[in-house]
């Protein structure tokens, strides 16, 4: 026994500790160590066995001051004074107190808190891909898609019994869907739940399954479903469509149909947010004398006004032209930048006036021979 830590120190206590100290002391560390939240940690399993021995020893009057007296001895099997029976009083009650809220933890006596096969359960949610044109992502469009989902079955209504019959409820977990088991360890007694071996976990036991479904309760049924997809939406983005995936179990929930929208480029128009993005061209002569412009839109196209003197690169913006925002509706901008076009095979005449306007300005350029 000279290796075992003193029970006082296990649960970090002074001797002398009131039963109140003891019991709360056990919570903090059993809560600290519990092997369901370090699963694979074999000092943590090693810790919760040695608390537990801990607490079976001073949470007894009885046990605590024959420890008080004699130490390790006085609770060996083996003394003479009367020994540990292994028997930890009320471990299971702590163990529902500590971890009954944390759905799982209840398996140290009392009823289990895990909820069987027969609980009702939501069903998979679905995915599936769409494709549409730019113009359909900003104006928004309607769609169709089909998808193969699995179905209430409508002739039992999901119950899986042929019709006029009913499920029994299984005797041996009395609808729970899950068994408990106990067994006494040296620790105290430890208890299980799993699934019911006689109904499988469903909680009922179908004499008479249903025809259509064969009694599982649901089918798999092609469906067309139209989609509305609003304006705005980006590539990329999903369209959530309620209680359209696959049927839930035991009265829970249908799933959702995720659909993820993919979007054709444009030939024309780049996209950042709600905002469109074009490049168009301008002659020498436009750009430097000023004009106005026909530029494309999602809307048709619109005058743009070129003032004299603009620059190659320069961005001109049309306020209320981009696409609408997917969640504000409120429209973006778009943005023109125009690149000068530099004339390519003049005639004699365009080149003397082009050589002129460089005399002009004082600009060299290669002087051509004189034809």
């Amino acid at each position: 026994m000279a290796d075992k830590r003193d029970y006082y120190e296990v649960l970090g206590l002074q001797k002398g500790a009131t039963e109140d100290e003891i019991k709360k002391a056990y919570r903090r560390v059993a809560k600290e160590c519990h092997p369901d939240l370090h699963p694979g940690d074999k000092a943590a399993e090693a810790r919760f066995k040695e608390a537990n021995e801990a607490y079976g020893v001073l949470s007894d009057p009885e046990k605590k001051s024959k420890y008080d007296q004699f130490g390790f001895a006085g609770v060996d099997p083996n003394f003479s004074a009367g020994g540990f029976n292994g028997d930890f009083g009320d471990l299971g009650d702590i163990f529902g107190d500590i971890f009954g809220g944390f759905g799982g933890f209840g398996g140290f006596g009392g009823q289990t808190r895990q909820a069987g096969r027969s609980a009702p359960r939501r069903g998979e949610s679905l995915r599936v891909r769409l494709t549409i044109s730019f113009e359909e992502a900003a104006f928004g469009c309607k769609k169709d898609v089909n998808i193969t989902r699995v179905d209430q079955c409508p002739d039992c209504k999901g119950t899986g019994c042929a019709p006029g019959t009913a499920p029994e409820t299984c005797p041996d977990c009395r609808g729970t869907g899950s068994v408990t088991t106990q067994r006494r360890t040296p620790f105290g007694i430890m208890q299980s739940s799993g699934p019911c071996p006689k109904c499988g976990g469903a909680g009922k036991i179908v004499h008479s399954p249903c025809p259509t479904c064969r009694g599982s309760g649901s089918i798999r049924a092609q469906r067309k479903l139209n989609v509305s997809i609003p304006a705005g939406i980006d590539d990329g983005e999903t369209v959530s469509l309620r209680g359209q995936g696959n049927a839930g179990a035991n009265g829970g929930p249908a799933g959702d149909l995720l659909v993820l929208i993919q979007v054709r480029p444009s030939p024309t128009f780049q996209r950042e947010g709600a905002n469109l993005y074009v490049t168009t061209s301008l002659s020498f002569v436009q750009a430097a004398l000023g004009t106005e412009i026909q530029v494309p839109t999602l809307e048709g196209p619109v005058s743009l006004n070129i003032p004299e003197g603009t620059q190659t690169g320069s961005v001109f913006r049309l306020r209320g032209k981009g696409v609408p925002n997917v969640r504000t509706g409120l429209k973006g901008d778009q943005f023109v930048t125009v690149n000068l076009q530099t004339p390519k095979n003049l005639n004699r005449r365009q080149k003397e006036l082009l050589q002129e306007l460089a005399d002009l300005s004082g600009e060299k350029v290669k002087k051509r021979r004189k034809l």
